[in-house]
């Protein structure tokens, strides 16, 4: 039964990327994600500068006046690389800010004759978000003994903890629009199963390059999805 649900969320989800509010929360993300990239290091660069000045005074060497022109110049390649592996957790951060954008679209279309929600504070939704950006960087920090470890095994420790991770996040943020936050956590912890089975199928595909991109957008829509369908709200609208 959970894996039907689970599919049938994932595939109506997959059928409405092309709308237009899927689209607007997708580029908003991506654009304030590669801004906050480029004026962090802007202001890495700045800050060496700043602290370093023109020369270091050294023992025994005396004034050296390259270490700062080398520092500067390091980070012109350094920071573009720390960007790839940076730009899915800030990305999906980002994103997560607007996230119930793609709910109201996905509701509008499936399950049009549903009350409206109320909107969550922006602090809420702030905390919620950069909450979840961080248990998922550090979850993944303390997973690495593992991954070495078990090093056959590690991309299946990575989509497993990865999956359940989104899945928990991404179901509370669905069910907490319509039951609040102590209904969804009751909900979550009824269908764990299933919840961990979609957050599993989200966490696939972010060992994909740009392919990655796309999961906070289809993570919100199926579980959106996810959280209806267990509901018995199976009869929406396509």
């Amino acid at each position: 039964m959970g894996v039907q649900l689970v599919f049938t969320a994932f595939f109506k989800s997959l059928g409405q990327l092309g709308d237009r509010r899927f689209r607007k929360v997708f580029f908003t993300g991506i654009g304030l994600a590669l801004a906050l990239l480029i004026g962090a290091s802007i202001g890495l660069v700045w800050l060496l500068d700043f602290f370093l000045g023109d020369e270091v005074n050294l023992p025994w060497v005396g004034a050296v006046t390259w270490i700062d022109d080398m520092l500067s110049w390091s980070l012109v390649v350094v920071v573009p690389v720390a960007s790839i592996f940076l730009m899915v957790p800030v990305a999906s951060a980002m994103t997560g800010l607007f996230l119930d954008q793609v709910a109201d679209a996905v509701e509008d279309r499936h399950y049009p004759n549903l009350p409206p929600v109320e909107d969550l504070p922006l602090s809420e939704s702030l905390k919620d978000t950069f909450a979840f950006l961080g248990v998922m960087i550090g979850a993944n920090i303390l997973a690495l003994v593992l991954y070495i470890i078990f090093s056959p095994l590690a991309l299946f420790i990575f989509w497993a903890l990865n999956g359940f991770l989104l899945g928990r996040e991404y179901f509370q943020m669905a069910a907490m629009r319509r039951v609040g936050r102590d209904g969804a956590k009751e909900l979550r912890r009824r269908h764990m199963g299933t919840i961990w089975l979609g957050g599993t199928l989200m966490a696939i595909p972010l060992s994909i390059p740009l392919v990655n991109l796309l999961i906070p957008i289809m993570g919100a829509a199926v579980f959106t999805h996810l959280f209806h369908l267990t509901q018995g709200e199976g009869t929406s609208r396509y």
